[in-house]
């Protein structure tokens, strides 16, 4: 391919142009999905606020087909005598400690519900637990439904082999894990104990987010940035003096 531009040819190697091109869709997929990602956890942003604009009393009925984030307010009884704490779990500030997940026993319901009352401290060594006893008479709880957190990679068993002893630390577990160690089965979603309600911990709830929305809307003007410098370079690469020196044959 020959292009005659003023007194410059536009004359590209091939290898040059599918490797321009080859750059080109790397560099704009990544920008499309940074775009994307952005997108999601602007989504998930206002999931988060909407959820706190409506209450679902649910009574016996379990919390299949409800949204995430959904608030929700659940009369039980809390079992003390077999908790779980989340281990790796920091702060709202970044300290390192565990999330206390308590079941509530519901009547009518043979699925325990979990409920995150968070975040507590590591103690002096790993031998020696945080105190988290709650009182197992029947009381009324309010909060926010979400999932278990989840690792970025989920390495290992989440808790110790042959480790019997209350309250069990898990690490990362996943609901087949926690029903398991439980010997029940839990509904589907765990909820966040509200932070004006009584019986829980450290308590400053907001979306596993990692990078705000608008670092993914850099990122992605960055990705969109090099597929334009990407063709720019290809461009003046492949535009050279016109070797008859812009002249016409006469």
């Amino acid at each position: 391919m020959r292009l005659k531009i003023a007194n410059r040819v536009f004359a590209p190697q091939p290898w040059a142009a599918l490797l321009t091109l080859a750059a080109i869709i790397t560099f704009g997929s990544l920008g499309a999905w940074q775009v994307g990602r952005s997108q999601e956890k602007r989504a998930m942003l206002t999931s988060f606020e909407r959820g706190m604009r409506t209450d679902r009393a649910l009574g016996s009925a379990s919390v299949d087909g409800l949204s995430r984030f959904q608030h929700v307010t659940a009369t039980g009884r809390y079992q003390s005598q077999r908790q779980v704490l989340l281990d790796n779990m920091p702060s709202s500030t970044g300290q390192p400690g565990y999330r206390v997940l308590t079941p509530l026993v519901r009547p009518g319901n043979s699925r325990l519900l979990l409920v995150d009352r968070g975040w507590v401290p590591l103690g002096p060594s790993r031998e020696q637990l945080p105190a988290i006893d709650v009182g197992s008479d029947q009381r009324v709880t309010a909060g926010r439904l979400d999932q278990l957190p989840v690792p970025g990679i989920r390495v290992g068993p989440a808790g110790s082999p042959g480790v019997t002893c209350w309250p069990r630390v898990l690490n990362f577990p996943t609901q087949a894990d926690l029903e398991n160690v439980l010997g029940q089965p839990l509904e589907s979603r765990i909820v966040l104990l509200d932070a004006a309600r009584p019986d829980g911990f450290e308590r400053v709830w907001r979306p596993a987010l990692g990078f705000p929305p608008e670092r993914h809307l850099g990122y992605a003007v960055q990705w969109f940035a090099l597929a334009i410098v990407a063709l720019v370079i290809f461009v003046a690469l492949s535009l050279k003096p016109d070797p008859s020196g812009g002249t016409s044959p006469q």
